[in-house]
């Protein structure tokens, strides 16, 4: 009897995961249908619509564009897409924000003459003949992107699908930015993207330049409740493309000792932790209470780069902002030749050419953050060469370069 019933409810549970399929499929078609009939009705020509990761964050080349219009553009209206379960940050900001998908949402971004986003949207989404779509990206590339990726691992959709609905998103982008003439390469051939490309140096790195003062490191280490006395080292790894529960939410084996490095750095330095955002499983670190942070909510990274005398990474993007800091990296790349020769592969000699040393070891990673308390210690040779092709773009006014192409210059007029 208990078999039976088993296997009713188990059949019962694939009734229901169906009927929610075709709920889905149903209700797409239906918004989708929405969204070109609405897209006929005339433009708000000031209106921006801005998004950061999935409306999951207020962050990244979005905000900074937000912020220097909400300052200089005052003609324009701007707005958020916020994801339903991070309203509050945007609330907490005092941001002018609309829910994602929400009816509001339907009929803003329908009729919005600008969207900003750093990420593609659905594959079902469509754009209006009148929206000039800004895709800022989010990120200096040194792994394989979009249709460059030959290992292909992503959940939930084939590699044949991945890569036409990436071409598909970048075929709506009307400009794309760059922070230098590396990516723009990269990007037009990964992305299958041959419209307007904007050398402009990253926006979200201006505030590196901009607020990299005493008086603002020390009111953030204290609004983040990090020791004043101490020095801050910030661990900002990437996801592996093999390592997921499902589509966009993957877990991290964390292979960074703590309690080596709390034995012998604990007296000079505590660690904070920033996982990707696709990174869904949660750090438990109150063994380490006092000397590791785990900051992965944090709404911006920006701000924990400023307050970070050093970092630890590996493939991430982020070692290409923060180079703009001229501050010690190390890159702990436990897993290197999987990552080069299976999961993704790089774009550049990195073994070779990383900006700091690559080591294996969690050992490893505590010696070279001492050798960086020598009274002679320098930089990695390979700096200043990684300084002049990544980051000669960047200082303080990438926003500025970007709102005066896209919004106002003859150019844009010409070609949107």
């Amino acid at each position: 009897m208990k078999k039976e019933g088993s296997k009713k409810i188990s059949l019962k549970s694939q009734s229901g995961i169906l009927l929610k399929k075709w709920e889905r499929f149903i209700f797409r078609g239906v918004y989708k249908w929405c969204f070109r009939l609405l897209g006929l009705l005339p433009a708000d020509k000031n209106l921006v619509m801005f998004e950061s990761f999935f409306g999951r964050q207020y962050s990244c080349n979005p905000r900074a564009i937000y912020e220097y219009m909400k300052e200089n553009c005052r003609e324009y209206r701007l707005i958020w897409s916020a994801n339903r379960k991070y309203e509050g940050l945007f609330e907490q900001y005092g941001i002018p924000y609309v829910r994602r998908y929400s009816l509001q949402w339907l009929l803003l971004m329908s009729r919005a003459r600008y969207w900003v986003t750093n990420v593609r949207f659905p594959s079902w989404f469509s754009k209006s003949k009148h929206t000039i779509y800004l895709q800022t990206w989010h990120g200096t590339p040194l792994k394989r992107l979009g249709t460059d990726i030959e290992h292909y691992l992503i959940p939930g959709t084939s590699a044949e699908s991945y890569k036409k609905n990436f071409v598909k998103d970048s075929g709506m982008w009307d400009v794309l930015i760059s922070p230098n003439r590396y990516s723009s390469g990269i990007f037009k051939r990964a992305f299958g993207y041959g419209k307007t490309i904007l050398e402009t140096g990253y926006p979200r790195n201006d505030y590196l330049y901009q607020a990299n003062q005493d008086n603002a490191i020390r009111k953030i280490k204290e609004k983040c409740g990090l020791p004043r006395d101490k020095k801050v080292i910030l661990y900002a790894p990437t996801w592996r493309d093999d390592q997921f529960y499902s589509e966009e939410h993957y877990r991290f084996d964390l292979h960074l000792d703590l309690n080596l490095m709390r034995d012998r750095l604990a007296d000079d330095y505590v660690v904070i932790l920033r996982m990707h955002y696709l990174i869904a499983s949660r750090l438990d670190l109150g063994t380490y209470a006092g000397f590791a942070f785990d900051f992965s909510q944090y709404d911006d990274i920006r701000e924990l780069y400023l307050i970070s005398d050093l970092l630890i990474t590996d493939y991430s993007s982020v070692f290409f902002d923060f180079a703009n800091l001229r501050r010690p990296m190390i890159f702990f790349a436990y897993d290197i030749d999987k990552y080069r020769d299976f999961l993704r592969g790089f774009y550049f000699d990195f073994e070779n050419k990383a900006p700091g040393p690559i080591v294996r070891t969690t050992d490893a990673v505590i010696r070279a953050v001492q050798e960086t308390e020598n009274p002679d210690f320098q930089p990695s040779e390979n700096f200043e060469a990684f300084f002049r092709k990544f980051c000669s773009l960047e200082g303080g006014r990438s926003s500025e370069r970007v709102v005066k192409r896209v919004f106002y210059s003859d150019e844009a007029r010409e070609v949107f």
